[in-house]
């Protein structure tokens, strides 16, 4: 009986007249402790009711049915104050505020606001006492339950004017919704969409009180953006949301702002770009250089603005449009008659003109020329020309010492392209004329820039760099590797040696094979019959059919003749590409750290002397290389950066598949000890991902998994038979590791 007097209550509208005599009520301070136990009631009547009728209640006291009807009593409790306000008479609003805030702060937030919002939108409008109405609202609610209501708000409202329709300057007077709206919502938070950003920072800038604050948020997200600690250990998402904002803030600065806080932005964004650009993840990097372009935009709008090159995808394009504010709907006041017609007169040369375009070429002219211009070459059709090309007459040099001239003194430009199109093929078919040259041919496309917009030029440097060092490898091997820790070079610089060593030692320890493959497509020498008859023309593939069928096989031999073996061109030179690469790793220069903040240079340099001792299989240095390495490696073992660390567990593997295993075992036991220890301890199993080596040659593979590696130096070093435990596993099929 009392449940069905309840739903009674609820469905004739009750409530609103409850909390309506509650608003009168407080207007007179009367009876706190009923308004507190009213309060109680009625945000917790369906949990009330739900435990007297162990989950029996009727639909009506159902949250996602009770919440909208709670949100439509306090509507009408809404419109009862705002005639009462008109009609010049006193009542409170705190009640209803804090059952709004009671209501959210137990995560029904969606259920009210749903209602609420859309109704105080289209009020709000253009009545100024329901404006007032909807600030006192939502600025009597007590601090406690403040944050609920304001996310609420923020993540419902249609725009970043309705929301400050909505709430005014409650971010201004109230200091527990400024520290959401200004800290929580873009410092300590990043799960909230684009939309909520643009309604937070869209919402601070549309009042001369609060841009104040928009300049204080800018301020306070260009810091975190531009600490490296917060660049290092920050997850990807949070740092985008950060960049987000970034823009969003900028977009929304005026001129003089700009201008009172320029130096400011620019000493962020430079220790900002620095800590982004430092990062071994590309996202991270692509994050840096977007809003560090967005800033030079802002700063510099007269004078030259940074211009980074990277990929442009749908995260790019979404960044780069915050930037653009977008101004919002709204309805555009008719004209006057008078303007209306003068706009028309004006706007009617256009619409004549895009008409007349698809008809006839020639413009329109006045009456008294048009007669002249009957006879004008005007109305002629162009021809087409768009899949024309230049004829293109100059000869690319056809000795090497032309080739270092065009390079280094032509002004051609037409010159400077054919040159160094054809400089790969050039030093292959002229040996004998390159060894003369090597070292000045090697400094010189080191050193070279690109001058026109070749397409491929890195590629087509690189190849040509990497044929001269295989034409003479050691003179080039030793002038390579010793610029790599010289002064007054660029990482980019540095990292394209590495890529080329690389590529030559892959390229001369596997290589082609002349003279075998010349007459491998070649027909072999039989009998053409002459055509004939049909019933001759397949009797030969009849024949093997009929063979093929009646012959019984129990084993098939190789289907294929072996091809001959030919000498590893890299074994007698692999100690002049590695030796010097590893022994001034650890000796900082004033441009060049490895052990500081190039670590990312450190990777890469990790990850090439993996190659290459994996390259110089069998050779006679290979030991004392394999000793060298895991001297490196041990020297790294703790290194903070993962990349490092992948291209430590690279060099391992290089080490097990390329020493031989009785001099592994003989001449490194102590290293392979101290290896099996930092294993054992290393944490979480890596996976060596292909793209965490951006060389040139993508498909180079190691024979062995990080499972597999790990197992056998935890194996091998704690029983006697090394011996078994090492040609177990190389003779064992295991997976491929990446790189």
């Amino acid at each position: 009986m009392v449940v069905e007097t309840l739903e009674q209550f609820l469905q004739e509208g009750r409530l609103s007249a409850l909390m309506w005599e509650v608003c009168q009520q407080q207007a007179q301070d009367r009876s706190p402790e009923l308004q507190e136990t009213l309060l109680s009631k009625i945000v917790c009547l369906p949990d009330h009711v739900s435990n007297k009728l162990q989950g029996k209640n009727p639909p009506v006291f159902f949250p996602q049915n009770y919440f909208p009807l709670l949100g439509s009593a306090i509507i009408q409790v809404l419109q009862k104050i705002s005639d009462s306000l008109r009609g010049g008479l006193d009542c409170s609003i705190s009640f209803v505020s804090h059952v709004l805030g009671k209501v959210c702060i137990h995560g029904r937030q969606k259920e009210i606001l749903s209602v609420l919002v859309p109704h105080l939108t289209d009020v709000t409008k253009s009545d100024c006492i329901w404006q007032r109405i909807c600030w006192r609202l939502v600025e009597c609610v007590p601090d406690r339950w403040m944050e609920a209501v304001v996310l609420g708000f923020v993540q419902r409202a249609s725009g970043a004017d309705v929301l400050s329709r909505l709430l005014g300057n409650l971010v201004v007077k109230n200091k527990k919704a400024q520290f959401v709206m200004t800290q929580k919502l873009l410092l300590l938070q990043y799960g909230y969409t684009t939309a909520v950003l643009q309604n937070v920072l869209g919402y601070l800038s549309l009042d001369s009180l609060r841009r104040a604050l928009l300049i204080k948020v800018l301020q306070e997200l260009l810091e975190t953006w531009g600490s490296s600690s917060a660049v290092k250990h920050s997850p990807a998402e949070q740092q985008q949301y950060i960049s987000k904002a970034i823009l969003i803030c900028l977009s929304h600065l005026k001129e003089p702002e700009i201008e009172s806080c320029r130096q400011e932005l620019l000493a962020s964004m430079m220790a900002g770009v620095k800590c982004h650009l430092d990062s071994s993840l590309p996202q991270i990097r692509r994050l840096g250089m977007i809003v560090a372009e967005s800033i030079s935009l802002k700063i510099n709008t007269d004078g030259p603005v940074l211009k980074f090159q990277y990929e442009e995808d749908n995260e790019t394009r979404e960044l780069k449009s915050l930037l653009v504010q977008t101004p919002p709907c709204s309805v555009v006041p008719s004209l006057p008659d008078d303007d209306r017609n003068e706009r028309a007169d004006a706007a009617l040369p256009v619409v004549l003109e895009s008409n007349e375009k698809p008809h006839r070429a020639a413009p329109v002219m006045p009456d008294e020329e048009s007669d002249a211009e009957l006879d004008s070459d005007d109305d002629l059709i162009p021809y087409d020309m768009s899949e024309d090309k230049e004829l293109k007459t100059t000869k690319a040099p056809v000795y090497i010492r032309d080739c270092i001239e065009v390079l280094t003194g032509s002004d051609d430009v037409d010159k400077w392209d054919a040159t160094i199109k054809a400089l790969e093929n050039l030093i292959q078919k002229n040996p004998a004329a390159t060894r003369e040259v090597s070292v000045e041919l090697a400094k010189i496309l080191l050193h070279l820039e690109e001058k026109t917009c070749i397409e491929g030029f890195a590629e087509l440097r690189q190849r040509a760099q990497v044929a001269v060092l295989i034409t003479d490898p050691i003179p080039v091997a030793q002038y390579l590797t010793s610029q790599f820790y010289s002064l007054n070079y660029s990482l980019r610089q540095r990292m394209d040696i590495l890529d080329v060593l690389v590529l030559a030692a892959q390229e001369m320890s596997y290589p082609k094979i002349r003279g075998k493959n010349k007459h491998s497509g070649a027909q072999k020498p039989c009998i053409q019959l002459l055509p004939g008859s049909d019933s001759s023309k397949d009797w030969r593939r009849i024949v093997n059919e009929r063979i093929k069928s009646k012959t019984r096989r129990f084993a098939k031999g190789q289907s294929e003749v072996k091809q001959d073996s030919v000498p590893n061109e890299f074994n007698s030179i692999a100690g002049h590409f590695f030796f010097p690469l590893i022994q001034n790793f650890d000796r900082p220069l004033s441009t060049f750290d490895l052990l500081g903040e190039d670590h990312f240079v450190l990777g890469r340099l990790a990850h090439t002397l993996a190659i290459l001792m994996y390259l110089a299989v069998n050779a006679m240095a290979v030991t004392t290389m394999g000793k060298a390495l895991l001297e490196f490696v041990w020297a790294l073992r703790f290194h903070t950066d993962s990349y490092v660390r992948q291209g430590l567990l690279s060099c391992i593997s290089s080490i097990l598949l390329g020493v031989p295993t009785e001099h592994l075992l003989e001449d490194t036991t102590e290293e392979l000890l101290e290896t099996q220890s930092w294993l054992a301890g290393f944490g979480a199993l890596c996976t060596l991902k292909g793209r965490d080596l951006p060389f040139g040659a993508k498909n180079f593979t190691f024979p062995m998994t990080w499972c597999a590696l790990k197992n056998l130096l935890l194996s091998a070093v704690k029983v006697k038979p090394f011996q078994e435990c090492f040609e177990c596993l190389f003779s064992m099929k295991v997976g491929v590791v990446c790189f």
